[in-house]
């Protein structure tokens, strides 16, 4: 097995990207991390100095992006694994919430996401070699009211992985998506973007449920130290996951979803059955 060494990570400024570069530094990798400004940039290179290598990009710059994966490519080295992580979560009842916001939340958490796999695809296929990880989310698999434009992100990126994986597996190149729980990061904090309510019908449903999750943020169970640790041993292993869930509330809840759909699946498979010709 050809040992990973040199890893691009997406937004590691803070959350998973930062445990995930300082994790793999202190393996003896190689970082090239992302970053949105100069103070971010410098701050991550600091952390390693020549080793960790920041570079200024936005995931919805579309159009520079395969000349960021080419400058690395050229200037730093080939790169082994693509760790797409840059993304946030949306909050709000769908009926509320603008279809400008859909909009942005796919452009990062989907089309950024995509953009960055096409470019650095071309040299793993050439080389024959490469892992990319996409941090997906529970939410790629179990919903919750009032955060169906995140929920769909990740459903997208699930299925995108997933058939992405059966494309390149021939060529030698991996595709994991992880699905972290609740987990100490950000996410449901600074990094969450809200719409505002506007329409009381729904206020009996959906405040308990952001009440709950302004009152768990930061008290999550999840490690974000130890998913890079988890998520760093399957890019080292041999045969790694298609699909991984990190988090044993996502192993409790993905589940129950399994075993529910299942449940309605038998229930209604004589429906099912009776389109056949």
């Amino acid at each position: 097995m050809r040992t990973a060494r040199t890893l691009l990570i997406t937004g590691v400024s803070s959350g998973f990207g930062r445990a995930l570069a300082q994790e793999a530094l202190t393996r003896g990798r190689r970082v090239i991390g992302t970053v949105r400004s100069e103070q971010a940039l410098r701050d991550f290179e600091a952390i390693a100095p020549g080793a960790a290598t920041g570079r200024m990009l936005d995931v919805t710059q579309f159009d520079v992006i395969d000349g960021v994966v080419a400058d690395v490519e050229e200037t730093v080295g080939p790169v082994d694994v693509l760790i797409n992580n840059a993304g946030y979560g949306h909050e709000g009842m769908l009926e509320e919430s603008p279809l400008l916001e859909l909009q942005q939340q796919f452009a990062v958490n989907v089309f950024g996401a995509v953009a960055m796999m096409k470019a650095v695809l071309p040299y793993m296929r050439r080389r024959r070699h490469g892992h990319i990880l996409n941090i997906t989310s529970m939410g790629g698999y179990i919903t919750l009211p009032g955060i169906a434009y995140y929920c769909g992100s990740k459903f997208a990126l699930e299925g995108i992985s997933e058939t992405l994986g059966k494309e390149v597996a021939p060529l030698g190149i991996a595709v994991t998506a992880v699905a972290p729980g609740s987990f100490r990061t950000d996410w449901a904090g600074r990094s969450m973007s809200r719409t505002p309510r506007s329409i009381p019908d729904y206020d009996a449903l959906f405040d308990p449920i952001r009440a709950a999750r302004e009152q768990k943020s930061g008290r999550q169970l999840g490690d974000p130290a130890k998913a890079a640790q988890a998520m760093l041993d399957v890019i080292d292993s041999p045969s790694p996951p298609v699909h991984l869930l990190l988090g044993s509330d996502a192993l409790g809840l993905v589940r129950r979803k399994l075993s529910d759909l299942t449940a309605e699946i038998d229930q209604w498979e004589a429906v099912s059955r009776s389109t056949d010709g």
